[in-house]
């Protein structure tokens, strides 16, 4: 059997300010109790999942405590510049911040960092020129 990830879940400290940011990004909910919240994020995606901080810890049945860069990243691929400007200011309507403007790479590509309610950083890119 080979590793698979069916559901990515972010320990968030402002269950309902995080709710509200990903509803507001398109995604939708499947499970709403009150300490987590499961979204659909379409047909070949892995779900989202926001389960509160000190909930999930204990859950994990570690320490809460924690800040600072994760060591990980979402990434989202769009086809061209366009939906990735568009993601980048959906996010900062919603809530987000933006981390990293979009702008052009030096390998030819296009992207920018947002950071949702909880610090937690997208990369939106596109290999289109």
């Amino acid at each position: 059997m080979s590793l698979q990830v069916s559901t990515i879940m972010l320990g968030v400290k402002d269950l309902a300010r995080a709710k509200k940011f990903y509803e507001d990004l398109g995604c939708k909910i499947d499970k709403d109790t009150r300490h987590f919240v499961s979204f659909s994020l379409g047909e070949g995606s892995s779900r989202l999942a926001l389960y509160e901080w000190e909930a999930a810890a204990q859950d994990a049945g570690v320490s809460a405590q924690g800040s600072g860069f994760r060591g990980a990243s979402f990434h989202f691929n769009p086809d061209s510049r366009e939906v990735v400007d568009e993601m980048m200011h959906s996010a900062v309507a919603a809530g987000g911040s933006v981390v990293k403007e979009a702008a052009a790479a030096p390998w030819g590509g296009y992207f920018g960092y947002f950071s949702d309610p909880n610090g937690y950083l997208w990369k939106v890119t596109t290999y289109a020129s």
